[in-house]
């Protein structure tokens, strides 16, 4: 009777057990991509799902028995002879009533201790732009501090209620930010701000992880396997006035070897950036498309590909991803890709000013305004 009811939990199960295999396989194999990089990636999320298959298989395995032997019920025993029943009836002895069983003496749960609050000092650094530059070290997920930097624009400090949206900026180097690699990246988002074609953001740039000379090829290779930048937003909200965290007001940006950072992490992680600009980028086509491909499903990626009018093989470059994307599969397919081509300047420092401005104005235009 009870035999046709142990094959909804099999069923769910050995569903659950598949599921968990298989994206701890693919985890594996993201591990194994960090490894060719020498680059450390955190195991935890791979072990706990290889667990939860190896628990979901013992699970199957006792439904499994279960069913076939009846134990729960499936060949329930006929009744026993009078005497037998009368006999056993006999020799059983009543149980005390309840209150003359002995007490139970129940300890008070102890009560967990809170968890100490990490607290992250940033100190200030310089004042590029006209905002505030701070630095601090936040602790990674591979237990050493990385360095990072936090840029607060002028209109921060004129209204102590107002919170700001976040624009995370890559680098290209390892153990580098973003701006020291490319200084005037400020006075492109400042002047975006001041010509009225954007709202203020708050600049967010962590050093590039170490362990590969070009940090952006292996989050284009293997997105999973990449460091997540859980601790680095938790510091950043917790000392600054950002909006809440999220594809709705944080964005991305890399500017020269750091656009394939930014149009990676567009593709693969939409769940946390809403949006995402590359500037001047050259990119490994393929393994963007395929991090596009087998991102989870969800919202669709936004991404704009810049490059200069006169930057022949940065707007080579571009169109290619474009396309890639556009006949790739999954993400990678439904992503709405736009480019910007036609700036141009006198000189090569002001014309990366005017694409970080136009990036800059694309983020606000695609995130949701504050709230």
């Amino acid at each position: 009777m009870l035999r046709p009811l142990l094959a909804v939990p099999l069923l769910v199960a050995t569903a659950g057990g598949v599921w968990l295999a298989r994206d701890a396989l693919a985890r594996w194999r993201d591990l194994r991509v960090a490894q060719t990089y020498e680059l450390a990636a955190d195991r935890r999320p791979m072990l706990v799902r290889a667990a939860g298959a190896a628990l979901c298989g013992a699970f199957v395995g006792v439904l499994a028995v279960l069913t076939v032997l009846g134990i729960v019920g499936g060949r329930a025993a006929g009744p026993p002879p009078l005497e037998e029943a009368r006999a056993a009836g006999g020799s059983r002895q009543a149980a005390p009533p309840p209150s003359e069983s002995a007490p139970v003496a129940v300890a008070p749960a102890a009560a967990a201790p809170a968890p100490t609050p990490v607290v992250t000092r940033f100190a200030s650094i310089g004042h590029p732009a006209g905002g505030d530059l701070q630095e601090a070290e936040v602790a990674g997920r591979d237990g050493h501090p990385h360095k990072v930097r936090v840029w607060l624009p002028a209109e921060y400090g004129k209204d102590p209620a107002a919170r700001f949206p976040v624009i995370v900026l890559h680098g290209a180097s390892p153990r580098k930010t973003a701006d020291t690699e490319v200084p005037d990246v400020f006075d492109g988002v400042a002047s975006a701000v001041q010509l009225g074609r954007s709202r203020a953001f708050i600049v967010v740039a962590p050093e590039g992880p170490s362990g590969t000379a070009h940090p952006c090829d292996l989050l284009a290779a293997a997105p999973l396997a990449s460091a997540d930048d859980d601790a680095l937003r938790a510091a950043v909200s917790a000392t600054f006035r950002t909006v809440p965290a999220g594809p709705a007001g944080w964005g991305a940006l890399g500017v020269d070897g750091g656009a394939p950072c930014a149009a990676a992490v567009a593709l693969a992680r939409p769940d946390l950036y809403g949006a995402a600009a590359a500037v001047s980028g050259r990119y490994d086509t393929a393994a963007l498309a395929r991090a596009g491909a087998e991102a989870p499903a969800g919202t669709a990626p936004r991404l704009l590909l810049a490059a200069a009018k006169a930057d022949t093989a940065g707007l080579d470059a571009v169109h290619k991803l474009q396309a890639a994307l556009h006949a790739g599969t999954g993400q990678a397919a439904r992503a709405d890709v736009r480019t910007s081509e036609i700036v141009q300047d006198y000189t090569a420092d002001l014309q990366r000013v005017r694409l970080v401005r136009v990036a800059v104005q694309y983020l606000a235009e695609a995130l949701a305004p504050p709230s």
